[in-house]
């Protein structure tokens, strides 16, 4: 599968981005399909998920729930990460991420995931 991200920019404080996330190769419909954020000198970090994508359960850090918005569209096989009301500690490069045969008690792990998207950057100026 090769993952092909999209809609980072530069915003400002309380602005909405949405960022896109396109497959080829093959259909989401085997995996589990998220988003990974990492700033500058930190590790990449969960965002949010589709756990095992044909499911539509959806899971979020702790730290963007209700702000981020994961969702799915089968037709173009895209999945799509909606953020309101950026953050300057929201500034990071967004990564999207596909695994085969995840288990939802490490669906939050770098490592479960087998595809990489090239990421996408996010610059939030406050």
């Amino acid at each position: 599968v090769q993952l092909q991200a999209s809609g980072g920019g530069l915003v400002q404080t309380g602005d909405s981005l949405r960022l896109s996330c396109v497959a080829s190769g093959r259909t989401f419909s085997r995996y589990t399909v998220g988003w990974f954020r990492q700033a500058p000198g930190k590790e990449r970090e969960f965002v949010a998920t589709i756990f095992r994508w044909s499911s539509g359960k959806t899971y979020y850090a702790d730290s963007v729930k209700g702000r981020f918005t994961i969702s799915g569209d089968n037709a173009k096989n895209t999945v799509y990460l909606q953020i309101d009301n950026l953050k300057p500690d929201d500034t990071a490069v967004y990564y999207c991420a596909a695994g085969a045969g995840l288990i939802l008690s490490n669906i939050r792990n770098v490592h479960g995931y087998d595809y990489w998207g090239q990421g996408t950057q996010v610059t939030v100026s406050s």
